[in-house]
């Protein structure tokens, strides 16, 4: 008998301590959350963040992660340009324009574009990432080369867009006010839009780098001609038509 009372004392005694034990550890789990919560909601009282506590802010992976995106970016943009190369020495044209556009819009993605907003801003403007002095230099060289190399294809067409050719010529001479080529080219251009007067003059300014360039020269002479005769109609009287 008195072994069946201590064992019926004992079991109240197991049950009681595990009820307790099981209060108390749902009270500190309690408390715990309660401590997550209020750093969560009040970093400035736990002194930390969650994302400090964690291990940083998250900006300096972001940031890394970012500048290796803009290098493979640009690394992209050189490969494109290339593959253009080829086609164009192919005479593949169409294809080569598509590889250099494809190559200007890896640039796009690097290069910071003024008066962007929200969806447009793009890696360098999210995280404040600076370009390299040699990235700079590559991502302007590549730039130009697109261009360059565009212009030349257009003029390859059967129907050549001048329109195009002028504003591609006048992206190149912005960056490299020197470039023959463009000059040439844009004098073409302009030549073929009927603005013969900014057309003589890029024309003129290409002379002046190749003197003695034949194509130059050529055009000059068909430049000035139309401006002649455009002049002599403006000097011609009106006459009445006398039915």
């Amino acid at each position: 008998m008195h072994s069946t009372l201590f064992q019926i004392i004992q079991r109240k005694q197991a049950f009681e301590f595990k009820r307790h034990g099981l209060s108390a550890s749902m009270k500190d789990m309690e408390a715990k959350h309660h401590s997550i919560k209020s750093l969560k909601s009040y970093p400035e009282a736990g002194g930390r963040s969650l994302a400090a506590a964690a291990g940083g802010d998250g900006g300096g992976c972001y940031r890394v992660n970012a500048e290796v995106e803009m290098e493979s970016k640009i690394q992209k943009a050189v490969e494109f340009k290339v593959e253009g190369n080829r086609c164009y020495k192919e005479k593949k044209f169409r294809e080569a324009i598509g590889k250099y556009h494809r190559a200007l819009l890896q640039l796009k993605g690097v290069l910071v574009v003024e008066g962007t907003t929200g969806s447009e801003v793009n890696l360098r403007s999210k995280t404040n990432t600076k370009l390299t002095e040699e990235q700079k230099r590559l991502i302007e060289s590549t730039e130009i080369d697109c261009y360059d190399s565009l212009t030349a294809c257009l003029l390859q067409s059967e129907l050549v867009n001048y329109e195009r050719v002028k504003e591609y010529c006048l992206k190149v001479l912005e960056k490299q006010g020197d470039n023959f080529k463009a000059m040439y080219r844009a004098g073409i251009a302009f030549y073929h839009l009927g603005d013969f007067d900014n057309a003589l003059q890029y024309l003129k300014e290409a002379k002046i780098r190749e003197p003695t360039d034949t194509n130059v020269l050529r055009y000059i002479q068909l430049t000035e001609m139309k401006m002649n005769k455009c002049n002599q109609r403006e000097r011609e009287p009106s006459k009445e038509v006398v039915g």
